[in-house]
């Protein structure tokens, strides 16, 4: 069974011993002491093994690995065979296999520290051997671990390099796969993070979490609440399901916490994580590509945003997928599927977000859109799924942008002719007889909290009661446009109801279940602060 291990650097006893206490207390199995800056006391280090509350892994990294030890490798060894093997001994010592490899002595004196074949001893250390690279992935990457896979003294193969892609998750996994002693295979960098999270998964010895962000020990390490709790460590195993969120950037999307969440309170037995892609077709179209061939990892969809809400609608064409209708029609799909049968499909859940969020509110049917008058403000892209939906359920849209040309290039690639879609300047929007009025313009965003697309002043005059007002903005929730709008006696819709209900049309085509949509407001409410 894998296990989470906590990684803790030493800066002195009381301290390693209260955070090996927090450890235990967040859920992590074992602890690793990184002794590099205390490596001057073996007594000291020997007192900490007996004193641990957790198994522990005893490690003093070099400069040239990473770590923080800049001294003599012969003083390392005998400070470490002084410390490990008194009357407590750690469950593990981790040793750099380039400093296994190119010292004969220190492979001796290793030898006596652990447990092996050949030992003699009453030892019960085992042996990491392990190989960071904090660049890239090194071109001798299999050469490594077949060196550690065929040390006898050495009981669990470690192999960790800094990610350049989603990709090289795969080729960690694929290490996993190919185990024939417990390995750990990691990768590091924000692009790394899905190997830590699946190292269960695919049979790992263990991951790496740290007590805290303040306290990683290696680019990427998640922290141990994040891997227990946002990422369901627990859960996970051989058949869950992956999703995630491709985008660039991605690394602060609340999407994790809102699935996982929803997954939680269904018993759904999946796990969503980031999923940096660089912003080219090639790159996209390469990534997702290689996830979706490794059968294992079953890869089941994905949230997509900014820049590759095209770039789906190209790549499942190219891969014979189904694109649905109306997405095809904005240009643009955020929801890719994987249908039990392996095929794809792609999707727009923005514009049912919208929908369903006015709906709601108006106590109506979809269909009965079609007696509605609704005013978006602005043309980009969230404008441009919304006119789409609701016309496409009858409503008369009327786009107001500060360049009216804009807003009639919208209208144009949008309508069918029927006069369904009206492109106006922002300056009539005081004049309009609309019943929705749909802000899709960052105003009002923070950190520009005083602004609005709409004067107070048109409120109460023009618009008052009875009249919805949205705004897609969610941060702040309660933006300057909607408590104009309440002051008003208006019906308003904030920014997290759109953000809740497109996440919930991808859970439920995900995964055949209703949403919890209570549980999704709460969880984001919570994001937001």
């Amino acid at each position: 069974m894998t296990k989470l291990a906590a990684a803790i650097l030493v800066h002195s006893i009381d301290q390693a011993l209260e955070a090996a206490g927090r450890a235990a207390s967040l859920g992590a199995d074992l602890v690793e002491y990184r002794i590099d800056l205390f490596a001057d006391d073996p007594g000291a280090v020997e007192d900490l093994i007996g004193c641990s509350p957790l198994p522990c892994i005893i490690t003093c990294r070099p400069t040239w690995e990473g770590g923080q030890y800049d001294g003599d490798d012969r003083d390392r060894i005998s400070m470490l065979e002084a410390s490990v093997l008194g009357e407590h001994q750690p469950t593990y010592l981790d040793i750099e296999l380039a400093a296994f490899q190119r010292s004969f002595n220190l492979r001796q004196k290793v030898g006596l520290m652990v447990d092996h074949p050949a030992q003699v001893r009453p030892v019960e250390t085992g042996l990491i051997l392990s190989s960071h690279d904090f660049e890239q992935r090194p071109m001798d990457l299999l050469q490594r671990v077949e060196a550690m896979a065929a040390s006898t003294t050495c009981r669990v193969i470690k192999i960790v390099w800094m990610a350049k892609s989603l990709r090289d998750n795969l080729e960690a996994f694929e290490i996993l796969q190919g185990q024939y002693k417990p390995t750990i295979a990691l990768c590091m960098g924000e692009a790394g993070l899905p190997s830590r999270v699946l190292a269960k998964k695919f049979g790992a010895m263990l991951s790496f979490a740290a007590i805290d962000g303040d306290e990683a020990t290696a680019p990427g390490q998640p922290t141990l609440t994040q891997m227990k709790k946002l990422y369901r460590w627990d859960a996970i195993n051989a058949q869950t399901k992956v999703y995630g969120v491709i985008g660039h950037p991605v690394a602060h999307s609340a999407s994790p916490a809102i699935h996982n969440g929803g997954f939680d309170a269904t018993d759904f037995d999946g796990v969503y994580l980031p999923m940096p892609i660089a912003p080219s077709y090639e790159a996209f179209k390469a990534t997702v590509g290689a996830w979706l061939d490794m059968t294992d990892l079953h890869f089941r969809g994905a949230s997509v945003t900014i820049p590759h809400k095209q770039n789906l609608i190209q790549f499942v064409r190219e891969q014979g997928g189904e694109v649905e209708e109306l997405a095809q029609k904005i240009g643009a799909a955020n929801t890719l599927t994987v249908r039990d049968d392996g095929s794809l499909f792609a999707s727009n859940t923005d514009y049912a977000g919208a929908l369903d969020a006015v709906v709601e509110s108006l106590g109506i049917e979809r269909h009965e859109l079609a007696d509605f008058r609704v005013a978006v403000i602005g043309a980009g892209g969230a404008a441009r799924s919304i006119v789409a939906g609701f016309a496409h359920y009858g409503a008369t849209v009327t786009v107001y942008n500060r360049t009216r040309e804009k807003a009639q290039l919208l209208a144009d690639e949008l309508g069918c002719g029927d006069g369904k879609i009206i492109a106006a300047s922002l300056e009539t929007l005081c004049e309009s007889v609309s019943q929705v009025f749909i802000n899709c313009t960052p105003l009002g965003m923070h950190p520009h909290v005083d602004q609005s697309p709409i004067e107070p002043t048109h409120f109460g005059k023009n618009w008052g009661p009875g009249t919805v007002v949205f705004d897609t903005v969610y941060n702040p929730r309660f933006t300057k446009l909607i408590k104009d709008a309440r002051e008003a006696g208006c019906v308003t819709i904030d920014g997290t109801q759109m953000f809740i209900r497109q996440a919930a049309a991808q859970f439920e085509l995900w995964t055949g279940t209703d949403a919890p949509l209570a549980e999704f407001e709460k969880i984001l409410l919570s994001e937001l602060g």
